[in-house]
């Protein structure tokens, strides 16, 4: 893709991600993140030229908004171009995650399940064993009725959201604390008696556009009601990296992490050695954290989801017992 076609796509992630009208200064701090420097004379050079063509629309004062047929355009973007999109993804909602352990408030990152409203009953009660085994990050959701927004999302007519926290809620919960989490790859993880004994599938997250459990669950591989009733099967999980320096205070974290009812992880290693034999750096530590999708994989037959969906506040998420 031609230079100048790069520069457009990143105008049109940037007003996609924001959600919200943006003027000329402020897209060129947010193309900034993205790795783009265009001055703000250069950058409404660009959005004149995107107007024309449809893909976003002037708002006066308020700024440029993409339209639909920019999101289409985003969506038709070649994979050479959307490739990095996962693991960007990714990094900005773990900095974006605002949870705060102490006051129990503050942005979590959500995974978004759309299914259809009549069969929200029967989804629960087949997320319940997932909930029960601990095979993800909390037991902690949201439901979103039609007409009702989830981050970028707005719930069809005859459609329910539930919301359940993505592991990527973890990375963030870390950063806060100063404990950079180093995210390899997604995978399935088989479970024997309860326990994670290997990974047999593996996608790196810098090298694909789209969420690993994502590709897993519509390939029909995961097995994770089976997992969760037995305590043998397939289920999606992601593989960290912590600094060993941190491996105490990770610990304490953790398990305060737990009281507030996120939870998530499956293994930790041992500083510098492998974890269910993948490699370890020196000066590392090996983690590997349930996906937060597992439960939506429970009920993929009927669902469409998304990984890293939504960020919203911890108050909108009750227990699943409560529902």
């Amino acid at each position: 893709m031609p230079e100048i076609d790069r520069k457009k796509l990143a105008i049109l992630r940037a007003l996609d991600t924001q959600g919200e009208p943006l003027g000329s200064s402020r897209l060129a701090q947010e193309l900034a993140n993205l790795g783009v420097d265009l001055t703000d004379r250069a950058v409404r050079y660009q959005l004149q030229q995107l107007d024309e063509a449809g893909l976003t629309e002037s708002l006066g004062r308020e700024g440029r908004r993409i339209t639909e047929a920019g999101r289409q355009e985003l969506a038709d973007a070649s994979v050479s171009d959307r490739v990095t999109l996962v693991i960007s993804t990714l990094e900005r909602l773990t900095y974006q995650t605002s949870f705060d352990l102490a006051t129990r408030r503050g942005k979590v990152v959500l995974n978004v399940s759309l299914l259809p409203a009549q069969a929200l009953d029967t989804a629960l009660q087949v997320m319940r064993p997932v909930f029960l085994a601990g095979l993800c990050t909390s037991d902690l959701i949201a439901v979103y009725q039609a007409g009702q927004s989830v981050g970028d999302t707005q719930v069809p007519a005859g459609m329910v959201a539930i919301g359940t926290v993505c592991s990527v809620t973890i990375n963030g919960i870390l950063l806060n604390y100063g404990i950079p989490m180093d995210s390899q790859f997604g995978g399935l993880l088989e479970l024997a008696g309860h326990k994670p004994v290997r990974f047999t599938d593996l996608i790196h997250y810098e090298g694909t556009s789209l969420d690993p459990l994502e590709i897993f669950i519509k390939g029909k591989m995961t097995s994770v009601t089976q997992a969760a009733r037995t305590g043998a099967g397939k289920v999606g999980a992601g593989f960290r990296l912590i600094p060993a320096s941190a491996y105490d205070q990770f610990r304490e974290i953790t398990d305060r992490m737990a009281q507030a009812g996120i939870r998530g992880v499956a293994s930790v290693g041992r500083p510098s050695h492998p974890l269910l034999e993948i490699p370890v750096p020196l000066e590392r530590v090996g983690v590997i954290l349930y996906a937060g999708l597992n439960p939506g994989a429970a009920i993929e037959e009927q669902t469409t989801n998304h990984a890293m969906g939504a960020l919203v506040d911890f108050s909108e998420l009750t227990s699943y017992r409560q529902l």
